[in-house]
Formats: C-alpha cells, sequence, structure tokens
C-alpha cells in the first residue's frame, strides 16, 4: 500500500466502500432483470 497501515486489516473505508460497491452491484443487476421484463412484455 502506499501509505504504512498497522495490521493487514482493511481499514473502515476500504471496507464499507466494498459493501456499498457490492449493494450497487446487486441493486443495479435487479434492475437489470426488471427492465428485461418490462421489456420481453411489451
Amino acid at each position: 500500500m502506499l501509505w504504512s497501515d498497522p495490521g493487514d486489516e482493511p481499514p473502515k473505508e476500504l471496507r464499507d466502500m466494498q459493501t456499498m460497491l457490492r449493494r450497487l452491484g446487486v441493486l443495479m443487476a435487479a434492475a437489470m432483470v426488471l427492465a428485461m421484463a418490462v421489456i420481453g412484455l411489451r
């Protein structure tokens, strides 16, 4: 890493960002499925 970090556990911000990204990914996948269903029903 660029900065000296005590211990090999990632900082809280990094873990928060990862969880947020994971949630965003799930949300995007759900939205994609929903859009596909709407387009398919038309």
